[in-house]
């Protein structure tokens, strides 16, 4: 894939409107909600998120004889909208579930709808939210501390004493800062700075200024998609020779486009699905994410060349593997189903997806 060349990936990390209908001649038996961010600064994440569900679509359209329909929404990357679309999936589409959407803090957004209105929330962006606030979400993404422990043992085989900090000023910059200071004492680094943007914003001058006058041995960034480039930019203008880390939330084509020579060498965590025809055989991970593959370019017309669109797709598994478990219990489109997949959707066990095996 050609995302390798330009990224050194830490592999082998995994544990974490339109409506598309599969026959136009009679009503679909579930209904799924979809919110993803076509337009807007998340669109470089949110286009292949759409493409992954597409590559759902084509791998698995029915269960059990039950047709599904899949609503689309794009929220323009903004949380308030991503909330208003959840809100209309299930007033008027009247969806068993929502899936989506690209960014953290749209995640969330949708998380507060789904716990209000009882509808269960596949995040496909890292959101992770404790207790009742989480009751009716859970999360596809492999969490911060998980990914960030392999990146900070990578900094300390490698003498990383001390590292600079710059991402987003939302809450997916702030999971991974306090993850990172978390973990960097545990191998006796020192983070010397927790520098924010932004996705909006078109220049970190200033922030950068500042890390390099630190002058850290490394630099990481909690940043996602094409905005997550910019640091990288304004560290190679400015001269930096660290090392530069990132985060698996960075993995795609558009961000190598728009980084260029500035993130050569940059290493990044991912889950196993990048580098799937170099797992063993018997690998199960390596079936599916070939499966994975051959869907994507039935649904897309083109191989895929991201993590994003494999979590979506995960996100689809994980939907078609619980709503089997609950229509044993009670049909679609109630308020009894929806609960029942909820439950169903949180005891998931021995799922294989191409980022992980839950």
């Amino acid at each position: 894939m050609k995302i390798v060349k330009c990224f050194r990936v830490i592999a082998g990390i995994a544990l974490g409107l339109s409506a598309w209908a599969t026959s136009s001649v009679y009503a679909a038996d579930l209904k799924v909600g979809f919110v993803t961010s076509l337009s807007g600064p998340v669109s470089s994440l949110g286009i292949p998120y759409e493409k992954g569900l597409k590559a759902g679509v084509a791998y698995q359209s029915e269960i059990d004889g039950h047709k599904i329909e899949v609503f689309q929404l794009d929220d323009g990357s903004d949380p308030t909208t991503s909330a208003r679309n959840a809100r209309k999936l299930i007033d008027e589409n009247k969806v068993d579930v929502i899936i989506g959407t690209a960014g953290t803090p749209g995640s969330l957004a949708i998380a507060a709808v789904a716990r209000e209105m009882k509808t269960p929330l596949i995040s496909i962006a890292n959101s992770n939210l404790p207790g009742e606030e989480g009751s009716w979400m859970i999360t596809v993404p492999q969490p911060a501390p998980l990914m960030l422990s392999a990146v900070v043992e990578h900094m300390k085989n490698t003498g990383v004493k001390t590292v600079g900090y710059i991402g987003y000023s939302d809450a997916w910059g702030d999971q991974v800062y306090d993850a990172l200071i978390k973990i960097a004492p545990t191998a006796d680094i020192k983070v010397v700075s927790n520098e924010r943007y932004a996705r909006g914003d078109a220049s970190v001058a200033g922030q950068i200024l500042k890390i390099v006058a630190l002058n850290p041995d490394a630099v990481i960034t909690g940043t996602s998609g094409t905005p997550g480039a910019l640091p990288y930019l304004a560290l190679a203008d400015r001269g930096y020779k660290g090392k530069l880390y990132g985060m698996h939330a960075l993995i795609n084509p558009d961000f190598v486009r728009v980084g260029r020579a500035s993130v050569e060498g940059l290493l990044a965590p991912t889950g196993p699905v990048v580098v799937a025809e170099q797992l063993p055989a018997d690998n199960p991970i390596r079936k599916v994410s070939m499966d994975f593959r051959t869907a994507y370019e039935k649904a897309n017309g083109t191989v895929p060349t991201d993590a994003f669109s494999a979590y979506s797709f995960d996100a689809w598994l994980l939907f078609v593997n619980a709503a089997q478990r609950a229509m044993t219990q009670v049909e679609p489109g109630t308020p009894q189903f929806r609960e029942a997949l909820r439950d169903a959707l949180v005891s998931t066990h021995e799922l294989v997806g191409v980022h992980s095996r839950t």
